[in-house]
């Protein structure tokens, strides 16, 4: 989001060499790439405000990390990858297991074209079956079918094998089938006592007009 700045915390601001060369590094891809960083961790942990921490914390973890990164080409799946785990630390340190797309709302900003897409795709009973899954088969949904990250992107960003990430994604895709049925049987549920109530109530407010009659 282009009003959020890269904050590096003092000790680890370099002022020359490699490190300052490292900082204008980190900074470029702060530029790349933080609003779908953003966008990831605020599905993940529902709350714009800790996303926007969480974003920060990964950018400085990637900063401090960056001599792992093995090439330029990587970067996204490798931010992801940092994002990822940040978001899951969090998660299990607050408890926060549910999902929620993210309305783009939050900070004075209008909604992507992607955001825009999510809100259509995910409302209703697809957020509510993505609400049940486990947190690392949603991580999963999100950045395969969000973000779109190919299948060696994808093992890169959950830091597992090519077959490890197939095998999550399949589980995360048969788990939220099964959810989705759960959640369009609740609601069909739902409808038909709805429906039941409204005959009910017709045939009562017939009764009394007839009883009115007499």
């Amino acid at each position: 989001m282009a009003s959020i700045e890269l904050w590096l915390p003092r000790p680890v601001v370099a002022v020359s060499g490699d490190r300052s060369a490292e900082q204008a590094s980190i900074e470029h891809l702060f530029a790349q790439h933080h609003a779908e960083i953003y966008g990831f961790l605020a599905r993940m942990v529902r709350d714009d405000e800790l996303a926007a921490d969480l974003a920060q914390e990964t950018f400085v973890k990637a900063f401090r990390a960056l001599d792992s990164l093995e090439s330029p080409e990587r970067a996204r799946a490798w931010l992801f990858q940092i994002a990822s785990r940040t978001a899951l630390d969090e998660l299990r340190r607050r408890r926060l297991i549910r999902f929620v797309p993210w309305s783009g709302e939050s900070r004075g900003t209008a909604p992507s074209a992607e955001e825009t897409a999510m809100r259509a795709r995910l409302s209703g009973e697809m957020a509510r079956a993505l609400d049940q899954l486990p947190d690392r088969q949603r991580a999963a949904l999100v950045l395969a079918e969000v973000h779109e990250l190919t299948g060696m992107e994808l093992a890169d960003a959950l830091g597992v094998s090519h077959a490890a990430a197939r095998a999550l994604l399949s589980r995360a895709r048969e788990s939220l089938r099964s959810a989705l049925a759960a959640e369009r049987a609740a609601s069909a549920d739902l409808a038909a006592g709805a429906k039941s109530g409204r005959a009910a109530g017709a045939a009562v407010t017939q009764a009394r007009r007839q009883e009115e009659r007499r």
